[in-house]
């Protein structure tokens, strides 16, 4: 069994990060996730389970196995925040135009007339011309890489022994 501690980490270290920031985003400084925001999401919920598993397991030959299954939830992530950033500079159309957050209450109809109205296809904030959703891009699929990269590594490593 060949798992690197390298990899363990960091399939938990982008997933929490990533979401962290985009909470962060949300609730701190206001830019309210569309639809296709809260797909990307969802994939590293999964990942970060996956890891946490694998760090419980460590030491055994499932871990390795949810290490993957880790990566590649980080990469599905990846992959629909290209899709996303896609729409965003208009280079293909998406499947939903915008989303709205509404919150339960007694003023029900209250909370969904003063709803913010989140477009997919606008980019709340860039830096350096990439949108968040291409951010997630390349922070997860990258990550998705290393990890799987370590891994063979790692791999690689017990085999030459």
């Amino acid at each position: 069994m060949a798992l690197s501690y390298a990899a363990l980490r960091l399939s938990l270290a982008i997933p929490a990060a990533l979401i962290g920031g985009a909470l962060i985003s949300q609730y701190i400084f206001g830019l309210y996730p569309c639809e296709m925001c809260m797909w990307q999401r969802w994939p590293h919920f999964a990942a970060i389970f996956f890891a946490l598993a694998a760090s419980a397991l460590y030491q055994r030959p499932l871990a390795k196995y949810l290490v993957i299954a880790a990566a590649l939830a980080i990469l599905i992530s990846g992959l629909i925040g290209g899709f996303h950033a896609g729409v965003e500079y208009g280079w293909w159309e998406g499947l939903t135009s915008c989303a709205t957050n509404i919150t339960a209450g007694d003023d029900m109809l209250g909370s969904i007339m003063n709803a913010p109205l989140v477009r997919c296809d606008v980019a709340p904030w860039s830096l350096f011309g990439i949108s968040l959703a291409g951010f997630n891009f390349l922070l997860s699929v990258g990550g998705a890489m290393i990890i799987l990269g370590l891994l063979a590594l790692s791999q690689k490593d017990v085999d030459n022994v």
